[in-house]
């Protein structure tokens, strides 16, 4: 039992408590070592001071004055709760529940605990115990409204739909009078047990449901939307069709609402002029929507197509409309929409009447148009797109969207050089536009000017941030810039900084993750269901965000690297060269830092004195600014498990995370685990160049097998492994793919590559790659991927492969790094 104390005591207790929830940290430490003074084995203001302790980011202090606290009372359950607080803020949420389960037998009363471990169930998705703690908590307050919709959740995410139905409805036969129908809380409960019903199946129910409880809701789209769905899925064609064509009256930029009315008024998707008369008949009725008079485009063809085409694009480009290229690109991959949008702009151009008023803003918009229409990679022809931006241009010189394309298409011809330069001329023409000034930041990282970069898109940042532009940026979790800013220092061979970069954006992910615990609480309280569960769901996918996999594989990449470095050394004269690779990036890290910190010296001095500077706001030092810790790491395997594992766990069809498991797990001599990784790639692609690399690679494993691998594990391996037989020719096996997939570059440079693993004399191989740059199709990024190869090879090929290449593609700048 928990030692007492003395009135005075007690009071001070209770103190440190309002303290703690005041974020008074310094008060609250003052009054527990004053009650310590007097009550040194008062377990409970030990557990107290442990929680304040460890909420000053003192960890390292607050467990084992938290696991003394225990050791001092045992059956405390503020112990037990304060131990689960620490596990939980650490992320070990296993043993925080624990630990919240044994304060719980100590205190079952305790509501504070109750909700706590309710929240840290839902979070890591154990649904079976959250069930069992809403029905406690209900037991406990069933007067409040949202112990009853809490449970309901809890049976939905669980999968028990007839449950959370019934919870529901019993709430609802518990209400002496019926709510307000200005009543948001209950207008929203009333749409989710609506939800409820339809995931069911039951749409008759649904629509039931709907007329009688639903009919003033305070969410009327949401109502319409539902009445629609559910009439079109019961087949009420003509009562559909109505509903549909009330939701476009009310919205008729909406694409979704069209569809859905051809399929309630059951016009074939091949009858195009049935389909068209719906889109003339809303072109009329709203003489301003877009909608209606582009998607035709869609699905018309032949004469029609370029009847209607021409009246859409002459319609835009007498507006001047800039997104009209955006708006069509879509049906460029149809090869006549294709053509024929470029001879319709090409016929208004020529048409254009010297003395119309509209001229130069139609002229100059399909000159734009065709601008673009070359510029994309369905219908390139660079020369032509920058002929035709240039005359955009000389019609309008100070028109951001004209230089900004001209900036693309120099980035295309792969001039990273000259297409950031013409990007700061673009944002030049209008210094209050964020976006043009993001895009110019974005084009001087992928030239290498992280500094630059810095300044450009701190003209954007708030100045009294402590630390500069970066930290806004990272407080913002601006994740583009953070991902090009990592990039950009990767490619400059900066894997302190890169790294740091990358494992900020990979912090930035686990907040995200993180942030879940304030909504498990608060959708409650506002009411807001739908959304919660939404997000809900959305938060079991998001790490298959495609920017999460972005930064997971070049973070990767870097440690393979690392780790690759030791086995390269055995080259000579390579160990000298690393040890005056690392001298340079000591120097020029230490140029770095003095730099970072004479600028932030000299931006606290123009600070004015009466604003901010206090001790209170500054954040905490970051004891790695420039990464030379993460970039010293002596286990880069296990520092790449931390991106690798989440991005498999999310992405089990990513190819490009398969193959990344690859490498890792081989390198880590988890030969089950690689194999897994690359029958997944296989079965995603098999003709894929990196996949056929790794399936020689792993072939000749098992054909020599490691002496210290147990041979029931090899005999697994072989027996699961089915790409390549045993007693298959590897050279024949490799030389067969090449000739298959002759007419592309990559697939002959992982053939030249697998014939390196094979054991092929390097030389021969690096004349092989050099060789590539005359490939009938090859390209400038090709030519790149060759020069990363040989660069990996340390060969001495490469400055004559830069070169040769220079000589090809002279204005890519890539191959001059």
């Amino acid at each position: 039992m928990p030692q007492p104390l003395a009135p005075k005591e007690a009071a001070q207790f209770r103190t440190i408590i309002r303290s703690f929830e005041d974020k008074q940290y310094k008060r609250g430490l003052k009054t527990a070592d004053l009650i310590l003074k007097k009550y040194p084995r008062h377990g409970d203001t030990m557990a107290m001071k442990a929680l304040i302790l460890n909420s000053q980011g003192k960890p390292d202090e607050a467990f084992p004055l938290a696991k003394e606290a225990l050791t001092v009372d045992m059956k405390s359950h503020i112990c037990w709760h304060v131990y689960g607080l620490l596990y939980r803020s650490v992320k070990n949420f296993e043993e925080a529940i624990k630990a919240y389960k044994f304060a719980l037998k100590l205190d079952p009363t305790s509501a504070q605990i109750q909700r706590d471990l309710a929240i840290l169930q839902v979070h890591v998705r154990d649904y079976q115990g959250y069930i069992q703690s809403r029905k406690a908590m209900l037991q406990a307050r069933p007067q409040i409204r949202s112990s009853w919709t809490a449970l309901a959740i809890a049976h939905h995410l669980a999968g028990n739909l007839t449950e959370a139905e019934n919870v529901l409805t019993t709430y609802e036969g518990t209400l002496k009078s019926a709510p307000s129908r200005f009543d948001g809380e209950h207008s929203e409960a009333v749409m989710y047990k609506n939800s409820i019903i339809a995931e069911q199946g039951d749409f008759q129910r649904a629509l039931d449901h709907l007329e009688s409880d639903a009919k003033h809701n305070l969410d009327r789209l949401a109502v319409l939307e539902c009445r629609a769905d559910y009439l079109s899925k019961l087949g009420r064609k003509e009562d559909a069709v109505q509903a549909y064509r009330l939701l476009i009256d009310r919205n008729a930029e909406h694409i979704d609402y069209y569809e859905k009315l051809e399929q309630a008024l059951e016009i074939s998707r091949d009858d195009a002029p049935a389909r068209k008369a719906i889109y003339d008949e809303y072109a009329a009725k709203f003489p301003r929507c877009d909608i209606a008079r582009r998607v035709p485009l869609d699905f018309l063809s032949g004469d029609e197509f370029r009847q209607t085409a021409e009246s859409y694009v002459a319609l835009m480009l007498n507006k001047g409309v800039p997104s009209l290229f955006a708006n069509l690109k879509h049906l460029y991959s149809d090869s006549f929409k294709k053509d024929t949008l470029r001879e319709v702009v090409e016929k208004y151009l020529g048409s254009q009447d010297i003395d119309s008023e509209s001229k130069d803003k139609g002229e100059a918009a399909g000159l734009y148009y065709l601008a673009q229409h070359y510029n994309y990679h369905l219908s390139r022809d660079l020369a032509k797109a920058d002929e035709y931006v240039d005359r955009a241009i000389e019609k309008d010189p100070k028109s951001v969207d004209f230089h900004m394309t001209k900036a693309r298409i120099l980035k295309h011809a792969g001039n990273i050089k000259e297409a950031a330069e013409m990007m700061d001329k673009a944002r030049k023409l209008d210094l209050k536009d964020r976006y043009i000034n993001s895009k110019c930041a974005k084009y001087q990282l992928r030239n290498g000017e992280n500094e630059k970069a810095l300044k450009t898109v701190g003209l954007f940042t708030r100045a009294e941030t402590v630390g500069g532009p970066l930290a806004d940026l990272l407080e913002m979790q601006c994740i583009w810039y953070l991902t090009e800013d990592g990039e950009a220092y990767a490619r400059r061979g900066n894997l302190g900084l890169a790294l740091k970069r990358f494992h900020a954006l990979n912090n930035i992910f686990d907040v995200w993750q993180d942030d879940q615990f304030d909504f498990h609480s608060f959708s409650l309280r506002k009411g807001q269901i739908r959304a919660y569960i939404d997000m809900i769901r959305w938060e079991d996918h998001f790490r298959d965000h495609p920017v999460y996999s972005r930064v997971a594989l070049d973070a990767i990449n870097l440690y393979l690297a690392m780790a690759d470095k030791p086995a390269a050394n055995g080259t000579n004269g390579a160990d000298e060269e690393d040890a005056l690779e690392k001298k340079k990036a000591a120097k020029k890290a230490k140029k770095e830092l003095q730099r970072l910190e004479r600028e932030e010296a000299e931006r606290q001095a123009k600070q004015d004195p009466n604003k901010g500077g206090q001790a209170a706001d500054a954040k905490k030092k970051d004891e790695d600014p420039l990464g030379l810790t993460l970039a010293a790491t002596t286990d880069p395997l296990g520092e790449a498990m931390k991106f690798l594992g989440p991005m498999l766990q999310a992405g089990p069809k990513n190819i490009d995370a398969q193959i990344a498991g690859f490498e890792v797990y081989i390198r880590r001599k988890k030969y089950v685990l690689a194999l897994q990784c690359l029958n997944r790639s296989l079965a995603i692609d098999a003709e894929n160049p990196r996949v056929h690399e790794q399936v020689v690679a792993f072939r000749k494993l098992l054909n020599n097998a490691p002496s210290d691998l147990p041979p029931k594990v090899v005999e697994a391996l072989k027996a699961e492994f089915t790409a390549v037989d045993a007693t298959a020719d590897l050279t024949k096996y490799n030389q067969d793919f090449q000739e298959k997939h002759q007419a592309s570059p990559l697939h002959v440079l992982s053939a030249v590559k697998a014939r390196q693993t094979l054991g092929v004399d390097l030389a021969k191989c690096e004349k092989e790659v050099h060789g590539l740059i005359e490939h009938a199709s090859a390209t400038f990024t090709d030519a790149i991927a060759a020069l990363e190869t040989l660069k990996s090879w340390r060969s001495a090929e490469i400055d004559s492969f830069r070169k040769a290449a220079l000589a090809k593609w002279p204005n890519v700048t890539r191959l001059s790094e």
